[in-house]
């Protein structure tokens, strides 16, 4: 029996969609969470193809868990950099989505260039004490960790001064406030970290190594953003892709040539998408870099805008609606609004045609003023 028959026979046994709690557990435990990685790291060490096929098979049943491998930022991150002792701690309860999570990389000074972030993080005997700001950042209030990047060393260029930590959220130092955003909705928050401490043991990598450890973490978070839907967007999540047409349906507009041509343009670009995700997962396998993940990262924003643009040209002046009692409209209202955080969120768009001129088609590299200056010489505004 091949791994795709194993894993639909195995679905078919233990799969019960009414019965959710401790499913994932299930999942870890088959090693159908990370099928790539090693048995000793709850995986099976199975090729991408096989790892593929699992995956298809689990989206066919319906059924969570598989492929996190790929997608689980905090897992993959850990797996990564982290120590034997911290990978033992946490490694599982992420993949059993037991810890909730947060990333603190942004700070009101630095969102695009992530290297000159200022908040500090000093050494105190097996702990570092961290006092800064970030900002932007999901989930914050009801994470037990958040991913820190912080400066160790500032007497090191900015992009070497760097160090990676999992910094504890359930502390006195650590205060979070919700940003109200144009939804209506507050999702991102600003974070002020007051002599907050982390436990040295939780640094990923080696100090001063926080940069390449970010890397990792952001090409992870890019394709886990690029792996998306052309469905309906609503406040609760993306439907699939067959739900633009039935809206348009619903709507008597299949027929219009025009929106035919829209909806097969967005399924085109999840096509794509899904062919670039591929690439990635191939030159990383070779060696490479995976710097095409920003082409992902582009494409998902692109995906996202315009799948609410057409709900809203499907919806038409509903679209300027919202509340319960409008549902079409306030999905298509939200959509329009809520696309662009996804041309921010992961890296800007800017910052992804950056990476994609000068590490994918061998353009030359922008001017920086500041290479190789130690960050304590730069002059900051503020």
């Amino acid at each position: 029996m091949g791994t795709r028959e194993e894993a639909r026979a195995w679905l078919a046994e233990n799969w019960d969609p009414a019965d959710r709690q401790g499913w994932l557990a299930k999942v870890v435990d088959a090693g159908y969470a990370v099928p790539r990685w090693p048995r000793e790291a709850h995986g099976l060490g199975l090729t991408d193809a096989e790892a593929t096929a699992i995956e298809e098979e689990f989206r066919a049943a319906g059924a969570p868990g598989a492929g996190q491998d790929r997608t689980n930022l905090w897992a993959n991150t850990l797996l990564a950099y982290g120590t034997k002792e911290l990978q033992g701690e946490l490694l599982r309860p992420l993949l059993e989505n037991r810890v909730g999570m947060c990333l603190l990389y942004s700070e009101p000074g630095a969102g695009s260039d992530l290297a000159g972030v200022r908040t500090r993080a000093v050494p105190d005997g097996e702990e570092y004490v961290v006092n800064g700001q970030k900002v932007w950042t999901s989930m914050a209030a009801e994470a037990d960790y958040g991913m820190l990047i912080a400066r160790t060393d500032p007497e090191q260029p900015k992009h070497r001064g760097l160090s990676f930590f999992f910094l504890p959220m359930k502390q006195p130092g650590v205060q979070v406030r919700p940003l109200r955003q144009m939804t209506g909705e507050a999702h991102f928050n600003e974070v002020f970290l007051t002599d907050a401490r982390v436990p040295a043991a939780n640094m990923l990598g080696a100090p001063g190594d926080g940069w390449r450890v970010l890397m990792t973490a952001l090409a992870v978070e890019r394709v886990m953003m690029g792996e998306v839907n052309a469905g309906v967007i609503t406040r609760s999540g993306g439907g699939g892709e067959a739900d633009l047409v039935e809206l348009a349906r619903r709507h008597g507009r299949l027929d219009d040539p025009v929106l035919r041509q829209d909806l097969s343009r967005l399924l085109m670009l999840r096509a794509v998408n899904r062919w670039n995700n591929q690439r990635v997962q191939a030159e990383v396998k070779q060696g490479g870099s995976g710097s095409a993940v920003s082409i992902g990262k582009l494409l998902m924003s692109r995906i996202v805008h315009e799948t609410g643009r057409v709900q809203t040209e499907i919806v038409g002046p509903a679209a300027l609606l919202e509340g319960e009692e409008n549902p079409d409209g306030d999905a298509a209202n939200f959509a329009a609004l809520n696309a662009f955080f996804t041309s921010i969120g992961g890296g800007t768009d800017q910052v992804q045609r950056n990476i994609v001129g000068e590490r994918v088609l061998g353009l030359p590299r922008e001017p920086e003023v500041d290479r190789g200056v130690p960050f304590s010489q730069i002059r900051h505004s503020g």
